[in-house]
């Protein structure tokens, strides 16, 4: 089979199939490590509902979910400051709770929001992190990855909750360009 190009030129980088397979797999190692105690999940809005969708019905541990936004993107570049868009929910006093992104590329979002030292201090017993994607050529900020779906190369991806101005979230693989988004227009 060749590869999979998307009538916008988009190539896809990991097919739908090698996404579940992943899936499948760190939910097996999380629900292994939690070993039968109960989890909270928190998802970072907008790019990991899918991902958190998909790996929580995976976990085989009692669980809930929540989510936290922030913004910082316009097209494909993070700049300005960090705002948040939804503020977390639920009550993580007592709590084991695991971060789910679906990148991690610079590790702004993580440092400025200062969500790990924000949970801790809600009483969360322990913060761990899990993120789909892992682009670390591209770190400014040091953050501990502790369950890691795919470590990709420093190209601008969308599908499967990673978008493009808003589009593109909804594609079950993910792609990227062969250029640059803003250097098709």
């Amino acid at each position: 089979m060749g590869i999979e190009v998307h009538p916008d030129g988009l190539v896809c980088l990991l097919s739908e199939a090698d996404i579940q397979a992943r899936i499948r797999e760190l939910a097996v190692e999380i629900s292994q490590d939690y070993n039968g105690d109960s989890l909270l999940a928190i998802g970072i809005l907008n790019g990991a509902v899918l991902f958190l969708a998909d790996l929580v019905r995976q976990i085989d541990i009692p669980l809930e979910y929540d989510f936290v936004g922030f913004r910082s993107y316009n097209g494909s570049v993070s700049n300005g400051p960090l705002e948040v868009t939804k503020r977390l929910k639920a009550d993580v006093n007592g709590k084991r709770v695991l971060i789910v992104e679906d990148i991690i590329d610079t590790g702004r979002t993580l440092c400025e929001s200062c969500l790990v030292d924000a949970l801790i201090e809600k009483g969360a017993v322990d913060v761990r992190l899990c993120s789909l994607l892992d682009k670390p050529t591209h770190r400014t900020h040091h953050v501990d990855i502790h369950y890691t779906g795919f470590v990709i190369a420093d190209k601008f991806v969308v599908g499967y909750g990673l978008d493009y101005d808003g589009l593109y979230r909804n594609l079950p693989y993910i792609g990227c360009y062969e250029v640059e988004p803003e250097e098709l227009e």
